[in-house]
């Protein structure tokens, strides 16, 4: 399918484009998909040239979502009209949210105060419309029970907002990533979005369930199939790669820097020029491998590209060598060609989180030995594992007994299996596969290795934006990273508090595990239909120019 192209603005906007990307069958292409949901005023719009001025606007998409894994899928679910509603038979558990929902049971949740809603919850999240989703999707699932949602779903078509989602693969994102991967995960509900149970769907898919275990190929299968099982095909673009993501011009208190208008073309126009629209542009690999470049125009940008881009590095003496990996896939990888099959010497791990103890229980499965390395104390109360409840994640807290019963003496030599190096961090790899450990107070040790994974964190690519993102974190100087330096959100609508009209959810925002990051997209929804339902109320009552 070719590329698609938006070369339109807003009313009065002149802008001369020096490239020399085509149009026609591009155009066409987008043209025929928004056309019955943007009016028949789209389909007669004639095709343009680079140069000339499109007096009209209305193919400028509500949204484009620049991510298509869980936080992508399920915004774009919610954007195409399913709404949630309070199941007629439900009682949810927590009385007090209850006789709330009971308040507004004829309006679905996207229509509810979810500032009202979420008052006095707690959660595993720093997002309070995350908490509130979460627990009417799975009532009271941090004290171990399996209750089932309290809301059932309705597809109401009109309420319909346009959109594109953008991903670099196939829907599901970074989960495609981990296929060969010999990790395992928990079975249970975290994983699933709304409206397709995910042990239904592996039941059909299997002849037998072999325990409560799980490969991530299956999650990723699972993603892609929820894309095509709810219809959500039209919306999403795969091998799409976004170069920038910018304003078509800056408002009146900015000093016209970093515009793309001159300040006297703004101050001409200045009535015409209420929409603050996105011009987002990039390529999309084809079949033969070319690069076919686009440009779109937004009203809103939804950022759900999660932080698994780019992986951190310790920035050390010998962390290039080949025999040390930065990802789950990678040493997965290696582990399922046999590259360290018959191995005698230990794999080093660094890092005290998730993705590290899914190393640990990689090679533990496979009986290969390991020294972990981490900075912190194992009794170190901002340890990840504190957070999760044992009965929910009982792998998890497999490898944090491990990490604090099996740490190394200085009296003893390395155990069999696994040997943990608590408040000690790596110093250098050396070319003959050593690497050199130091703790806290500077004692040194030389161990040799089959290979070595270093999992410390990741950050997300976002060199599509401004400062790589950076002006939109919590700390502006600093780069955008999940656990320390998140995007900076309003809590209940996840609009970038620094640029209107730019949202953001999932681990960008602090939601790591799926079950939260499903909060973001009610959050963004909500803030969508609410400025919808004001924009066609302004218009039908003939205000302004109907561009508001």
């Amino acid at each position: 399918m070719p590329v698609w192209c938006c070369r339109c603005s807003l009313a009065g906007h002149f802008r001369n484009y020096s490239d020399t990307e085509t149009e026609g069958e591009i155009f066409n292409s987008l043209v025929q998909y928004f056309g019955d949901n943007l009016g028949q005023k789209v389909k007669a719009m004639p095709l343009v040239e680079e140069t000339s001025l499109l007096e009209d606007s209305s193919v400028t998409l509500p949204v484009v979502i620049i991510g298509n894994g869980p936080s992508g899928i399920c915004l774009s679910y919610m954007l195409s009209g399913y709404r949630p509603y309070l199941s007629s038979e439900a009682i949810h558990p927590n009385t007090i949210l209850h006789s709330k929902l009971e308040e507004a049971r004829h309006l679905s949740i996207v229509d509810q105060d979810l500032e009202y809603l979420s008052e006095g919850l707690e959660g595993r999240s720093s997002n309070p419309v995350a908490v509130l989703f979460d627990t009417l999707l799975h009532p009271d699932a941090d004290f171990g029970y399996d209750y089932p949602s309290v809301l059932h779903w309705k597809l109401e078509q009109h309420h319909y907002i346009p959109h594109l989602v953008l991903g670099k693969g196939p829907p599901g994102g970074a989960w495609h990533n981990m296929e060969g991967s010999m990790l395992t995960i928990s079975f249970g509900n975290w994983m699933e979005l709304p409206g397709l149970k995910f042990k239904d769907w592996v039941s059909s898919k299997r002849r037998n369930l072999k325990g409560d275990r799980v490969m991530p190929e299956e999650i990723a299968r699972y993603y892609k199939h929820y894309v095509k099982v709810m219809g959500l095909q039209k919306n999403f673009r795969e091998n799409t790669y976004i170069t920038s993501v910018s304003r078509l011009y800056r408002d009146h208190q900015d000093d016209g820097q970093d515009g793309s208008i001159s300040t006297q073309h703004l101050q001409i126009e200045k009535s015409k020029f209420v929409k603050r629209n996105w011009e987002i542009r990039g390529y999309q690999r084809i079949a033969d491998g070319s690069h076919v470049p686009f440009c779109l125009f937004a009203e809103n940008v939804a950022l759900a590209t999660g932080t698994l881009d780019s992986p951190a590095h310790l920035e050390i003496e010998g962390e290039d060598f080949p025999f040390v990996f930065h990802s789950m896939p990678e040493f997965g990888a290696a582990i399922s060609k046999g590259k360290l099959r018959g191995k005698v010497d230990p794999v080093l791990i660094v890092g005290s989180g998730l993705t590290a103890a899914d190393a640990v229980l990689c090679a533990y499965n496979n009986n290969i030995p390991v020294i972990h390395v981490f900075r912190r104390r194992v009794t170190d109360p901002g340890l990840i594992f504190k957070q999760l409840p044992k009965k929910l994640y009982p792998e998890y807290h497999k490898v944090y007994h491990m990490m604090c019963t099996q740490s190394y003496s200085v009296d003893s030599s390395l155990l069999s299996d696994y040997t943990s190096f608590p408040e000690h961090h790596v110093l250098s790899f050396k070319s003959d596969m050593k690497c050199i450990l130091q703790s806290l107070s500077g004692l040194k040790k030389i161990f040799k290795l089959s290979a070595a994974v270093v999992l410390i964190g990741s950050h997300p690519n976002l060199s599509f934006l401004k400062e790589q993102g950076c002006y939109l974190g919590h700390n502006s100087s600093q780069p955008i990273t999940c656990k320390n330096n998140p995007v900076e959100i309003d809590a209940y609508t996840y609009e970038c508090v620094k640029e209107a009209n730019l949202f953001a959810l999932g681990p960008l925002v602090g939601d790591n595990f799926v079950r939260f990051l499903k909060g973001g997209a009610l959050g963004v929804t909500r803030c969508l239909a609410t400025r919808q339902k004001k924009k066609h109320l302004f218009v039908e009552r003939g205000g302004g120019d109907g561009i508001a």
